[in-house]
């Protein structure tokens, strides 16, 4: 037999002393399962160990890789020191230890709470031990919420890094100190908008200068700036001159808050409305001058060209340069849209360059989207269907068995609580025992009344995603044989395009779309 170790950082023991070691967490859970796997004449085929990652993070690197190796079956058992290092969510539970794991021939064991898929017995403990950790992470969502929300109304900043021009004051948590080096750079780029210089044209002077962009200077720096480095990371673009000019950091305001989360569950940020934005004037001192700043929001102000009336063009950050990655921006020339890769006006050597109408890219997308159409139409819809929500019925099954375990649970302990009373009035019972064991009885039922509740809420929300994936093929219908696209179709079809440079000798371009289905 043939184990995978995973093992994870969990947050209540973070003690990393220097970003290349592991932490003592780690070590301790490889030592702890090492011994186990040992001691059950099991071979380890592979080690997985994912350090500062949370329990909730699915973008965690050896947790994919495992599951990749365990879908290609290169080894029997999946070991961990408890089930919430493997995942804290209940759906995650469900897909893979109840649900796909039994069907890819994978044993599933935690030594610590005892979870074993070998063994029926325990299937309903590992479904309680994953809603325990689910509301384990809801709850530590909404403390950590509340506490940087306090935070950010008094004027703290909260960053795990300081704004480009400032660094973290050392005496004073929160609060901010002017970087003089950086803070150079900023006054420089101000002066120069001031002065009528374009942001591309900014962006280049300071790259031909060899000046790092934000990104690099905290590297060089020697803070732990997680983001991977890419062709052109280094460099000054477009956004970076934009974002800058109309930041109110400068000027001496804190203001936090502009994205949100969508959710506990995932990374991803939506913007939020300025209205909600936290701004608190004064809460450290400023870079730019009132005048300066006041002369470079007239200048953008009037510099300002709404795409059409305001309105948000088709491919809005949707179209990414296939060379560089950069997002593509729109231009008009002669009453006719264009998107365009600025990058290459950065640096010299930046990118080659990605040039497309909006108008063909339009036409591209349409033709595409009624070639897959019709492919996806042709198929036998009865084995699709099937072959999609199988998953997701079983789930549903193991849901609805869990549920009704819970439901005759429940009705145990009210019977059991009508007996202790019948009994105490009979005598049988003193008032001290009586007190004692109604109360552990009406705890566990108020609990086992939660983990309905909120299995409840996921049945709800599994019997939407079931429909969700029926109504696939109508989705399809709905948007073939098009003769334009709006914004809403691009939203709901498109994650993102990659367009290339122009075929030479042709006017072909080539582009790769990516759809949201």
């Amino acid at each position: 037999m043939k184990a995978a170790i995973y093992c994870r950082l969990s947050e209540e023991d973070r003690n990393k002393q220097f970003e290349t070691d592991d932490s003592n967490s780690i070590q301790n859970q490889k030592a702890m399962l090492l011994q186990y796997a040992m001691e059950q004449g099991w071979e380890v085929y592979n080690l997985y160990s994912d350090d500062d990652y949370t329990g909730s993070d699915r973008r965690r690197p050896e947790f994919n890789r495992l599951l990749e190796d365990a879908k290609a079956h290169r080894f029997d058992i999946v070991l961990c020191k408890t089930q919430s290092r493997f995942t804290r969510e209940l759906e995650l539970v469900e897909k893979y230890i109840h649900g796909l794991f039994p069907i890819w021939g994978i044993r599933f064991v935690s030594i610590v709470d005892n979870a074993d898929t070998a063994n029926k017995g325990n299937k309903k403990s590992r479904q309680i031990n994953g809603l325990v950790n689910e509301w384990y992470l809801e709850d530590m969502s909404e403390n950590i919420r509340s506490v940087l929300t306090n935070r950010r109304q008094n004027g703290f900043h909260i960053g795990a890094f300081a704004l480009y021009g400032y660094k973290k004051d050392p005496d004073q948590k929160g609060h901010l100190l002017i970087d003089e080096e950086a803070a150079a750079v900023v006054r420089e780029v101000f002066t120069l908008f001031s002065q009528g210089y374009g942001k591309t044209a900014i962006a280049r002077m300071l790259n031909d200068r060899g000046i790092p962009n934000p990104t690099e200077y905290k590297r060089l720096h020697g803070l732990r700036y997680q983001q991977p480095r890419r062709k052109n990371s280094t460099l000054w673009k477009y956004f970076a001159i934009s974002d800058m000019l109309t930041n109110e950091i400068y000027i001496g305001n804190m203001v936090q808050g502009k994205y949100g989360s969508v959710s506990y569950k995932t990374k991803q940020n939506k913007p939020r409305l300025q209205s909600e934005w936290f701004r608190v004037e004064g809460t450290h001192e400023a870079i730019i001058e009132r005048s300066l700043w006041n002369r470079v929001q007239s200048m953008i102000a009037e510099r300002a060209k709404p795409f059409d009336c305001g309105t948000v063009g088709l491919f809005a950050r949707k179209a990414i340069c296939a060379n560089c990655g950069y997002t593509m921006r729109s231009s008009k020339n002669r009453g006719r849209h264009y998107l365009q890769c600025s990058n290459r006006h950065v640096a010299k050597d930046a990118c080659i360059g990605s040039f497309i109408s909006v108008e063909k890219l339009e036409r591209m997308v349409i033709d595409e989207l009624n070639r897959l159409a019709a492919a996806y139409l042709d198929k036998d819809n009865l084995e699709r269907s099937i072959e999609f929500c199988e998953n997701l019925q079983g789930q549903k099954k193991q849901l609805l068995d869990a549920l009704s375990a819970y439901e005759k649970k429940i009705a145990e302990y009210t019977k059991g609580l009508r007996d202790l009373y019948m009994d105490k009035v009979k005598g049988l019972l003193n008032d001290s025992d009586f007190s004692a064991l109604s109360k552990e009885f009406s705890s566990e039922k108020s609990r086992l009344e939660r983990v309905l509740l909120d299995g409840q809420r996921q049945l709800a929300e599994l019997e939407d995603r079931i429909a969700a994936g029926d109504n696939r093929k109508a989705l399809v219908e709905r948007y073939i044989n098009l003769e334009h696209l709006t914004r809403e179709i691009v939203e709901i079809l498109i994650d993102h395009i990659t367009v290339g440079k122009r075929i030479p000798g042709t006017r072909d371009v080539p582009i790769e779309i990516h759809w949201n289905f």
